[in-house]
This record gives structure tokens, C-alpha cells and sequence, in this order.
């Protein structure tokens, strides 16, 4: 089942999510295929700004596989400096990839 992950990271910014995708891909630069992730899964991801720092959406094809991500990101984000915090998690009832 796919799943809908909301980072909201207040205090995130622009600089620390550049600084986390250019480390996730081997110093290549943001991530911009879905083969970039470090893990297979991923569905579809977007990222920017909010009011309050930054925020991320992703749709992944199942839990298990996020959290498998989630390994890889955590300490990416920490060496970012980038504030950490509980992603809210859907169940997705309809994706659509094209």
C-alpha cells in the first residue's frame, strides 16, 4: 500500500535540503530521478519552502520501504543541521504517476 509523507521542518531551509540531496546522490547535486534515491520505493517527491522553514511531500510505494530511507536521511540531516521531527504519514487512496 502507498503511503503520503509530510515533512513539515520549521527553522529548515533551502541551503541544508541542498546540502542533504547532494549528499544522498554522491555529491551529484539535488536529486532530480527517482533512481537518485538511495533506496527503491519512491513514488514521487517535492520540496520547498513553507512559512515557518521547509517542507517536503513524498509518496512511497510502502512503509517499509520509507524507513529504509529514513536510515540513509537521518544522519544526513543531522550533519545538515537540519531540525529533525516526526513525519505524519497517510495511506494513500489514489497515486497517479502519469
Amino acid at each position: 500500500m502507498a503511503i503520503i509523507i509530510v515533512f513539515d521542518i520549521p527553522g529548515g531551509t533551502q541551503a541544508q535540503y541542498e546540502q542533504v540531496t547532494n549528499e544522498m546522490t554522491g555529491g551529484r547535486g539535488l536529486v532530480r530521478k527517482r533512481n537518485d534515491w538511495p533506496v527503491p520505493g519512491l513514488i514521487s517527491h517535492a520540496a520547498g519552502p513553507s512559512p515557518t522553514g521547509w517542507i517536503v511531500t513524498d509518496v512511497w510505494e510502502s512503509e517499509e520501504a520509507f524507513q529504509k530511507f529514513g536510515e540513509k536521511l537521518a544522519p544526513l540531516m543531522r550533519a545538515a543541521g537540519m531540525p529533525m521531527g516526526q513525519p505524519t504519514i497517510y495511506e494513500a487512496f489514489n497515486v497517479v504517476t502519469e
